[in-house]
């Protein structure tokens, strides 16, 4: 699915702003990535900075931040959560969230609550595809894809 060359995937969970995308593992962690949307956004990815594996991040602070040639700022974090993981690959090289962003998650996380918890702060399906469409037309956003 998409909408003005936005990409959407229905199976993951997305932020009220569209900002971010959560997938759950079976391991009992979410990974977390930036949305077509943000990429777009924020223009050639220049830098990804995820906070040390083990540090707690309550709702409203960043697991990460990203730096762009035009932006730079937190991936918003809406629940209380460990890190657990950094995306070496996305910390080698960020472009990737640019190119590919729905494979290039940039970090993995425990919520404190359980998933489920953590997921219900969260929309997915047609809920989610209905909040990404609404941002797409209401901030006029194209999407296109990162060139190496």
């Amino acid at each position: 699915m998409e909408c003005n060359g936005c990409e959407f995937r229905a199976e993951l969970y997305y932020d009220q702003e569209c900002q971010i995308w959560v997938r759950r593992e079976g391991d009992g962690t979410l990974t977390v990535g930036m949305t077509d949307i943000s990429q777009s956004i924020a223009g050639k990815i220049l830098h990804v900075r995820v906070r040390r594996p083990g540090t707690r991040r309550p709702v409203g602070k960043p697991v990460a931040t990203i730096e762009s040639g035009k932006w730079a700022g937190p991936v918003p974090n809406v629940f209380d959560c460990v890190i657990e993981l950094a995306n070496e690959d996305v910390l080698e090289d960020p472009n990737l969230l640019n190119i590919e962003p729905y494979e290039a998650w940039i970090a993995r996380v425990r919520p404190v609550a359980s998933v489920d918890v953590a997921l219900k702060k969260l929309s997915t399906g047609d809920a989610a595809f209905e909040l990404y469409r609404q941002r797409c037309l209401r901030d006029d956003i194209h999407c296109e894809r990162g060139m190496r």
